[in-house]
């Protein structure tokens, strides 16, 4: 019985297939899935396909990223296309849809409409696309967009004092109310970090699939970690977000 958090996809069937079959899956694991499953790489409406059919086998819980926002909102009107996720990755995911029918877009809109905003399991243990604000934790947070979009959490967390004790008055209180706290989002290959990263009680598996990167899943008990071939060698004629 294992708990596997899978960073962000962005489109990239190929690879997630990848990591996929390196954890060996079994009907008794669990999957967390970060969020943002579209946009970058020529599959992401395959992406969705096939994680519907799989939640059918396995036991999976989807969280909702800010890319996951912008293509429910596309599948809702396709007249209605936001510039700026045109721009980021948009126009891949709506290629992606050429052959789908109605009903197959429905069923997307379905499963996008249905994605968690966080999630939190009997261990105390927190998992949500990207952060949240709020010093009382998640469920005070007065913007629940924050969960798809903040970037202060990981910016907090990656620029403190790795010497801070967690006792001590100055240790974030955000990060108190969790035994551990696993996000996507960021990539951590801004920072030159190709694999998931760890400080204080916060994981960021998002390692950089939607450009160069690759996908990441992590056993969330063992914190031993699979990871796919960088997305540009699997589809060496796209670009992903690479723009």
């Amino acid at each position: 019985m294992r708990t596997f958090a899978i960073g962000d996809i962005h489109g990239g069937l190929k690879a997630l297939l990848q990591v996929l079959n390196k954890l060996e899956i079994t009907e008794k694991d669990t999957l967390i899935f970060m969020g943002d499953y579209v946009d970058g790489w020529s599959e992401s409406a395959q992406v969705i396909e096939f994680l519907i059919h799989l939640s059918k086998k396995i036991n999976c819980i989807f969280i909702k990223g800010n890319h996951d926002i912008w293509c429910e909102n596309w599948l809702k009107n396709e007249n209605d296309v936001n510039p700026s996720w045109f721009m980021h990755g948009g126009k891949q995911t709506m290629e992606s849809y050429d052959g789908f029918s109605k009903d197959d877009k429905n069923k997307h809109l379905i499963f996008f409409k249905n994605l968690k905003m966080f999630y939190l399991d009997d261990q105390n243990r927190l998992f949500l696309h990207a952060g949240f604000t709020s010093i009382h934790g998640v469920e005070s947070e007065s913007n629940k967009i924050n969960f798809c979009t903040d970037r202060t959490l990981w910016e907090m967390v990656f620029s403190m004092d790795k010497n801070i004790r967690k006792d001590s008055i100055f240790y974030p209180k955000r990060l108190q109310h969790y035994k551990e706290i696993y996000i996507g989002h960021t990539p951590t290959t801004n920072f030159g970090i190709e694999t998931p990263v760890n400080i204080a009680n916060l994981w960021n598996v998002d390692t950089g699939a939607a450009f160069k990167g690759k996908i990441s899943a992590i056993n969330i008990d063992t914190k031993i970690f699979f990871q796919s071939d960088n997305l540009p060698s699997l589809y060496p004629h796209e670009k992903g977000r690479n723009n």
